[in-house]
This record gives structure tokens, sequence and C-alpha cells, in this order.
């Protein structure tokens, strides 16, 4: 994937989530839910866009909590796809590279594609 496409991509994954006609399926409480968890290390951010599990210790809500979150993404990737001619998981990747990792805040985990948990 050349780099224009990939800031293309970024781009559309970004105009999906900050405008108020994407419906993004998150409630304030499962992101509250989340970003305890991720303060906690049990939830972390993941190379594909999608959220995942540090830890086996998460309990039903935060599990639930995660579910939702990535149902969420899920629609917007596929949304940004569709309007850039790639795949979902292209543009969940490149969701990653521009968006989620410019917000992780110390002492979250993060996974690098192909590698295990790290600690910001």
């Amino acid at each position: 994937m050349q780099g224009r496409d990939f800031i293309g991509i970024g781009a559309a994954v970004m105009a999906a989530l900050v405008l108020p006609s994407a419906a993004i399926a998150q409630s304030a409480a499962a992101k509250a839910t989340v970003d305890r968890a991720k303060a906690a290390g049990v939830v972390g951010e993941q190379a594909d866009g999608f959220l995942g599990f540090v830890t086996d210790a998460a309990d039903p809500a935060i599990r639930s909590a995660v579910a939702e979150i990535n149902a969420g993404r899920a629609q917007v990737y596929r949304e940004a796809a569709a309007r850039t001619g790639v795949s979902p998981e292209a543009a969940g990747a490149a969701a990653y590279v521009q968006v989620v990792q410019t917000k992780l805040r110390p002492g979250e985990f993060y996974k690098p594609a192909g590698g295990g948990w790290q600690r910001k």
C-alpha cells in the first residue's frame, strides 16, 4: 500500500469517527469501562484497529464493553473501506497507525502487527 493511499484511508476513518452522521455504536458507559480497563492494563489497542485483552482477567462487563466498541469500530472501518476501495482490514490498520497510536496514553498497552503486548 502506498503512503498516499494509507493517508487517504486514515483520513476516511478519522472523518467517520468525528462526523456526527457516523453511527458509532458506543455508549458512554462502554467507553468509561474500557478506559478504566486500559488504565488497569487489562485491555489494549491492537494493530488491526480493534481492542484486545492483555490479560484473561477481564470480567463480563469489560468483555461486553470491548465487544460494543469493537462493533462500532468495525462499522466505521467498513464505511471507510467502501469510500476508499480497500478492505475493512486495511482501514482498521490505517486507523491504528493514524488515530489510535496517537491517542495512546503512557502506561497503556498496544500490540503492533506481528508482535506481543507492549506498554507505552
